[in-house]
């Protein structure tokens, strides 16, 4: 057996109640990690996880569409467990309904931009300063993780979806720069970009015929992925068997984008 263990390690999943998240918070949980995840508007799924897993395992409510809210739950995390090691940024809005760039609305653009970057910039700061502040156990480990998950349509565009597609983009240059700074400091810092996953968010488009036909027909593997296997590559660069990987963009797409 080859373990992929996080045990004594302090991990934040940001959109832990649902989806991608609640699965990556399950996995982290097993893996020997206390887990802290925000929830919004789930409050019954998210109490109901934390109950299931127990007493490692804390559900925050916070809304995540500034810096400061992003800063404050970092906040809230070391109050709790005294630091973090982790930080899994995986909470994001995608307005289901098409907006061509020509009528979107400002409300729209900025709303967006401000849930899926503006936070993460905040909740990325407070996690990069708390960790350089811990005491690192040995030199050879790393002083900290950070996933972000961004998106196909982040690489490749979406129309109608540009401002969701520029927030994931936005993401992926963040990888980059953070990894280029982070790095020598012990803190990895890479992206896992998932394609089309049967979550609530994609739910509404999935469940449409026509839509469910054209998504499945670009997609290699003829179909769409199941949250943990989005979770798993999540973990996975969180382990040290991912201890010499650092600003890459995993594509988790079933063969949709063939491209970095």
């Amino acid at each position: 057996m080859v373990p992929l263990s996080l045990e004594g390690k302090v991990a934040l999943v940001t959109g832990g109640s649902r989806g991608i998240g609640a699965a990556a918070v399950r996995l982290f949980y097993q893996a020997g990690a206390r887990v802290v995840f925000n929830y919004r508007s789930a409050r019954d799924t998210a109490k109901s996880l934390a109950k299931e897993l127990g007493p490692n395992c804390l559900a925050i409510e916070q809304e995540l569409s500034t810096p400061e809210q992003g800063r404050a739950l970092v906040a809230k995390i070391v109050e709790a467990f005294g630091r973090i090691d982790i930080l899994v940024a995986n909470h994001g809005v995608w307005p289901a309904e098409d907006a061509p760039i020509s009528a979107m609305s400002d409300t729209q653009w900025r709303t967006t931009l401000a849930v899926n970057l503006d936070s993460v910039f905040g909740l990325t700061q407070a996690a990069v300063a708390q960790m350089l502040r811990q005491a690192r156990p040995n030199p050879d480990q790393p002083v900290g993780h950070i996933v972000f998950v961004s998106s196909t349509a982040g690489q490749r565009g979406e129309a109608n979806h540009a401002d969701y597609a520029a927030s994931k983009g936005a993401i992926i240059s963040l990888t980059k720069s953070l990894s280029s700074e982070l790095a020598p400091q012990g803190i990895s810092v890479n992206c896992v970009a998932p394609g089309w996953v049967a979550t609530d968010m994609s739910a509404a488009a999935l469940n449409d015929p026509a839509t469910r036909a054209r998504i499945l027909s670009a997609i290699p593997q003829g179909r769409v992925a199941r949250p943990i296997e989005i979770a798993g590559p999540i973990l996975f660069l969180c382990t040290p068997y991912a201890g010499f990987i650092s600003g890459e963009i995993l594509n988790v797409n079933g063969g949709a984008v063939l491209a970095g």
